[in-house]
This record gives structure tokens, sequence and C-alpha cells, in this order.
């Protein structure tokens, strides 16, 4: 029997620093597993790097990799964008090429997703690899139990986001997963044929469902570097999240826009009472404006909503690719 064939899919954006330390990490885990335990000799690993845009020298890096392979008979690929798409993007462009699979090869029958930057780490893939065998569940995901060494009010924003996200989502993200997993060749081909642009990785693997098993692990650092996301990114990513997989928010409008206009209907009605009861009452400049910039507030907000809402669909019907290929060693 063939053994398995394992793609390692590594995002890329600017870790010209940490692609060969990820590299050769990966690599002894491979022959840790090959040499030693239950599932030794069972598994053939190969390599999608995904060169987001990068700026530095990851691209060389890349390629520098690839030709080591090619002399060890290690498989490494690599695809390169035109620009910086994002991680989304390159997450999507390494779970189609898996599924696809080389020209002259078979599709990968599994995938692992990886950071570059080594917080994700490589020795857990032995311990998913075992698990998958064990219970032969569809992904093996990791998930953190800590955020020691990141500052106290993202991780109080990253809980309100998970809570919001399972509680107003028709999907359920767990708190603390990140997109270091193992997954089956079927989840992968699931996840690389929706065709939507605006991607959201965390909620996609949920979205699709499959028996899913996690694996816990403490928060590491960055090998090197800083990191890509900043305050407004994270929150952009949030937003995008929340939205890609809510329409509770425009439910909420409406809800509100209905208590507003039953409420001004009883006010309206009280006050013609008060008028035929007790005569004409002076009129309240101050409070008439403040209701007015209020209200008006209020309508523009919700506006603002349901934009949000159009704009994504807007871009969705232009049918644009999630990203721009400039260079590849991959033959399809």
């Amino acid at each position: 029997m063939d053994n398995k064939r394992i793609d390692i899919i590594v995002p890329c954006y600017n870790e010209e620093q940490n692609i060969e330390v990820l590299y050769e990490a990966v690599q002894a885990v491979e022959t840790q597993i090959a040499q030693s335990g239950e599932y030794r000799d069972s598994y053939d690993f190969s390599y999608i790097f995904i060169d987001d845009g990068s700026t530095d020298g990851t691209l060389e890096q890349i390629k520098r990799i690839a030709d080591r392979g090619a002399e060890e008979l290690t498989a490494v690929k690599y695809i390169s964008f035109s620009r910086n798409f994002g991680k989304e993007a390159a997450i999507f462009a390494g779970l189609k090429a898996s599924v696809k699979g080389t020209k002259g090869g078979r599709p990968a029958d599994l995938a692992v997703l990886i950071d570059a930057d080594l917080q994700h780490p490589p020795q857990l893939i032995e311990e998913m690899l075992k698990k998958m065998e064990e219970t032969d569940c569809d992904s093996v995901a990791a998930r953190r139990v800590s955020r020691k060494g990141e500052p106290k009010i993202r991780s109080a924003f990253a809980r309100l986001f998970y809570k919001l996200m399972n509680r107003y989502c028709e999907i359920e993200i767990v708190d603390g997963a990140v997109d270091f997993r193992l997954m089956a060749h079927r989840m992968v081909k699931a996840i690389a044929e929706m065709p939507e642009t605006q991607r959201f990785s965390k909620g996609i693997f949920a979205w699709v469902g499959f028996d899913t098993e996690w694996i816990e692990f403490e928060n590491v650092k960055r090998l090197s570097g800083e990191s890509k996301w900043t305050v407004w990114s994270l929150t952009k990513y949030a937003i995008d999240g929340f939205i890609d997989f809510a329409d509770s928010p425009l439910k909420f409008a409406g809800a509100f826009g209905g208590i507003i206009a039953a409420g001004s209907a009883l006010y309206f009605i009280i006050e013609i009472i008060k008028t035929i009861v007790m005569g004409k009452d002076t009129p309240g400049y101050a409070s008439t404006i403040c209701l007015i910039l209020f209200f008006g507030g209020v309508i523009i907000a919700i506006l603002g909503l349901i934009g949000e809402y159009i704009g994504r669909m807007y871009l969705e019907t232009k049918g644009r690719p999630v990203y721009v290929e400039k260079e590849s060693n991959i033959e399809e």
C-alpha cells in the first residue's frame, strides 16, 4: 500500500528570516515520524509555500529550498502572488494546489496548514497524525489555551469576538482556534470549492463541518520579525468574519427600527391626548433638536450597516479571482 502524501501548506508574507528554520523543523518532524512510532514509514511529506507578495527576500529563500528539495528528492512547490492579497488568499491558493495535485502526481491525501513564523509548533504535526489515525476524524485542529505575551486589551477583544461569533452566527468557532490544522483530502476539497472572494477561513473551517478533534498548546512567540497584524487589521478581520457569517446585524437594525416606530406612534397618541385634555403645550426646541440628531444618527448608522452587506454583494458579483499568480513551479 502506498504511503499517504501530506502537503505542508505555508502562507508567507515577509518571512525571509523564518522560512529556512521552519522547513528544517518540519523535516525533523518528518524524520522522527519515519524512524519511530506506530506509523513510521507511512507518510511522504511535500511542501507548498505561498509567497503573498513579499517585499523582502522571502521568495528567493523559498526558491533555494525548492532547489535543495529537488536534490533531496523532496517535493517543494511554491506560488508567488503579483501583490499582497492577504493571508486568506494565500490559504486558499495552498489548499487549491493541494487538491489539484501536480503534473504526474496524485492530489495529497492530507494537508497541514501552518504559519511560517513558528508560532505554530511543528512538533504537533506528529500528534495530529496520531490523533487522526486513532479517531478516524477529518481534521485535527490546534487551539491556544493561553494568550501569554499578548497585550491584555487584544486578548480581551479576541475573547469578545469569539463570544459574539458563537452567539449570533450560524457557526461555532472554538475560543483560541488558530489556522494550524491537519485536514483530510475531502475536507480540503470542500473548502477549495467554495467560490467566495471575501474569505474568513476560521468560519469556513467550521461551516463545512466534518469531524474535528482539537489539540491544545501554549502560546508561542514569533521566531523573528514582527507580526503583520496591526490593531486596525485585526479589527477589520474581526468585522469581516462577523459580517461574512452573520445576518443578525440586519435583523437587529430591522427590530430596532420597528421599536422606534412603535415608540413614536405611542408618543404621538399620548401627545394628542394631552393636547385634548390639557390644551396646547409649549414645544421644547432643545428636546426636538436632540431627537432629530439622535434618530438621524441612527438612520445613518443603519444605512452604513446595510451598505456593508451590499458592498460585499457587489464585490462578489464582480467575479474577480481571490488572487493573481505571478509565478509558480507547480505544473498542473
